[in-house]
């Protein structure tokens, strides 16, 4: 039986328009948008009709840079904690980005192919997966989280880290290894492949401005990873840093703050995007001591915090594309709106929509499906009260000003109350 949903008397959100269209309808079919109009539109007697009049209709969010399987905010001993209770804990906070209008989200290293078969079999609720599986690291890189004192613990494929669940990376060295450890991640589903170019917060051992993997370790994952029809994201915070990995190939960079004009430029150049993540470092500088985030990484906050939103201004004076993200690990989830807010700071409110509708899903290949509302899309869409494209503001929270969440077609959380 068909599935008809029409949509009308709404103030639709084009991230294309500088501007709201008043007093359009949108027509839903079988999950996908089949008319967009601003005169009536004529369905089924069987057609499920929302009257949204006043409030905006939006295409759903995505946001580029979660981790699904971070339930603690010190990565280090979730590490060791049981697979199940990983996975079970994760079940909320798949539900709650759903919840905040994220119709879409791209996995940042550690959830595999079965989180995606979880929700995509209705198991689980939460917004639509691309994997990574698990991140590429160096021995002593960012995704090495052994203390200084398990020197002796292996790190070879039959290391534990390697099969649990609360693990994001796997640590593999060599141009061969690498090659191998991408191969596997595909094999098993990832949909792209990540990697730590640079040093990071969350870390134990390794300084911010560490190279993560030499260029011929970047090149021969960049090539395995074309050779499959998909791309490389990088995590990357200095200028230096930055400027190798997309020389080398790499499509998106995750963080980005250390940037400086030259680099941005040659990202620009280069076709290269940036998926900022402001928000996950006020959340490890404002909670992270008090939730387990380890002494030295919260030593490390401060040197990337303050560069954030002036990486903003380099970026969009460079012409660089930026993706939406959040990066939040733990408790600390619940902030993942709070991104618009920062970013509102910056650049304007259609700037910061488009880094979670349109720039996104380019990032994900998926222009012609997510994005936007127009024939032919999928239909993720939000009805929200008030105009975001005036205030950001209406998209903060846990979803408290967004009644109504539909994915591909299905209404996931309704407030409205308004069939006929």
């Amino acid at each position: 039986m068909t599935n008809t949903v029409l949509f009308r008397n709404a103030n639709l959100l084009d991230p294309q328009r500088p501007e709201l269209l008043e007093d359009h309808h949108v027509l839903v079919e079988d999950g996908v948008v089949r008319e967009v109009s601003d005169k009536p539109i004529s369905s089924s007697a069987s057609a499920r009709t929302i009257d949204v009049k006043g409030k905006t209709v939006m295409p759903g969010l995505i946001d580029l840079h979660v981790h699904v399987i971070a339930v603690e905010l010190n990565l280090s001993r979730q590490v060791h904690m049981p697979n199940v209770l990983i996975t079970l804990r994760s079940v909320p906070m798949l539900r709650g980005m759903l919840r905040r209008g994220f119709t879409t989200v791209r996995d940042a290293g550690g959830a595999g192919f079965a989180f995606k078969q979880a929700v995509e079999s209705g198991l689980a609720q939460g917004p639509r997966l691309f994997v990574s599986g698990r991140a590429l690291s160096q021995t002593g890189g960012h995704g090495d989280m052994r203390a200084r004192s398990d020197y002796l613990m292996s790190n070879d494929g039959a290391c534990a880290t390697c099969v649990r669940v609360g693990a994001l990376a796997r640590v593999v060295d060599g141009v061969d290894a690498v090659r191998r450890a991408v191969r596997e991640e595909l094999q098993m589903g990832a949909d792209q492949i990540k990697i730590m170019a640079s040093g990071g917060v969350a870390s134990p051992t390794d300084p911010v401005g560490a190279f993560g993997y030499s260029e011929d370790e970047i090149r021969a994952i960049v090539e395995e990873a074309r050779g499959r029809g998909t791309y490389v994201m990088a995590h990357a915070y200095t200028a230096e840093a930055i400027a190798r990995a997309v020389r080398c190939g790499v499509r998106t960079i995750e963080h980005g703050n250390l940037v400086d004009a030259p680099t941005a430029e040659l990202m620009a150049q280069l076709g290269a995007y940036v998926v900022p993540t402001l928000v996950t470092y006020d959340a490890l500088a404002n909670e992270g001591e008090s939730f387990g985030l380890p002494t030295e990484s919260v030593a490390k906050v401060a040197s990337v915090r303050e560069a954030g939103l002036r990486s903003l201004e380099i970026y969009k004076a460079a012409g660089v594309k930026m993706g939406y993200g959040s990066d939040l690990l733990g408790e600390s989830q619940r902030l993942q709106s709070d991104e618009f807010r920062l970013r509102a700071e910056v650049l304007s409110p259609a700037e910061a929509i488009a880094s979670a509708t349109t720039v996104a899903a380019e990032v994900l290949g998926m222009s012609d499906r997510l994005g936007r509302l127009v024939p032919g899309a999928l239909a993720d869409i939000l009805v929200v009260d008030g105009n975001p494209l005036r205030d950001v503001g209406c998209l903060l929270g846990q979803g408290e000003r967004i009644p109504l969440v539909m994915k591909e077609g299905v209404v996931q959380f309704d407030e409205l109350g308004t069939v006929h």
